[in-house]
């Protein structure tokens, strides 16, 4: 990948003499800003690094797209800003692309936070509303956020997802939203896959949300099989979206990972 085909991202560099960089990867739908908030919280002891992955953001929009070439994306960012020793952290699509960097280059990695999703295939599909909702707004030609709100409404029921939808509103894109939804609709089934892979011995910490069903206790050995120096911690009354619902929690718990490994 060349430098003109980089993904979109931010690095912050921090002050502090030989400080470790974090790197924060959203999730589907989402963009860079996402994990604002924690990747805040880190900002004076660590260089932070966001990024928006492809078809998602400002960067690149593909017709290809599955773990390994976003990971790969990533990697190129890496490589570009000659980085390494790194704290990743990903939400849930972001959380199955940091898992398969750390794969592909662990020697890039020093610890590894993975946001509410587990490395298994879903079978179910918790976004066909979403789509649909999108795809009205398309066919719509929705000029602003108000009018693409009430055609949103129409499929998806809880305001809050509505909201984050709308944040990525972009009246210029054909597609009216600054993610490509026709690529991540094409590739849903790739989105919702995982390939095995091999053992991982990163150490790893997983962040549950205690009313999400992304990370099923049926899933530990799966988990421990991939990551064997994996331990977890479930923050209770939160969902899919701990990560905004209740930050400060996240917050100390990558903490105490960090701290403690």
């Amino acid at each position: 990948m060349s430098v003109q085909q980089l993904l979109n991202y931010q690095f912050t560099p921090c002050n502090t003499a030989q400080t470790q960089t974090m790197v924060f990867i959203h999730g589907l739908f989402g963009d860079m800003n996402n994990l604002g908030i924690i990747a805040r919280a880190f900002s004076e002891q660590y260089s932070i690094l966001r990024l928006d992955l492809r078809n998602h953001g400002q960067s690149f929009h593909a017709d290809d797209m599955n773990y390994t070439l976003m990971a790969q994306d990533v990697i190129a960012v890496l490589e570009h800003l000659q980085l390494n020793n790194l704290i990743l952290v990903g939400h849930s699509m972001g959380g199955k692309t940091a898992m398969r960097v750390a794969n592909l280059r662990p020697d890039l990695i020093a610890k590894l936070i993975v946001i509410d999703i587990a490395p298994v295939s879903y079978k179910h599909n918790w976004h066909n509303d979403v789509f649909m909702g999108l795809f009205a707004v398309k066919q719509a030609n929705a000029e602003n956020r108000q009018t693409a709100k009430p055609i949103l409404a129409q499929y998806i029921k809880q305001e809050s997802i509505q909201q984050f939808m709308l944040k990525s509103f972009d009246a210029n894109s054909s597609e009216k939203f600054r993610f490509n939804t026709t690529a991540l609709y094409q590739h849903y089934a790739d989105i919702m896959d995982w390939q095995p892979q091999a053992p991982c011995e990163i150490p790893t910490l997983f962040i549950k949300g205690g009313l999400s069903d992304y990370i099923h206790p049926t899933y530990t050995q799966t988990i421990l099989d991939q990551f064997p120096h994996a331990s977890s911690f479930t923050i209770n009354g939160s969902g899919h979206w701990v990560h905004a619902e209740k930050p400060d929690f996240v917050v100390r718990a990558i903490e105490r990972f960090i701290q403690s490994n």
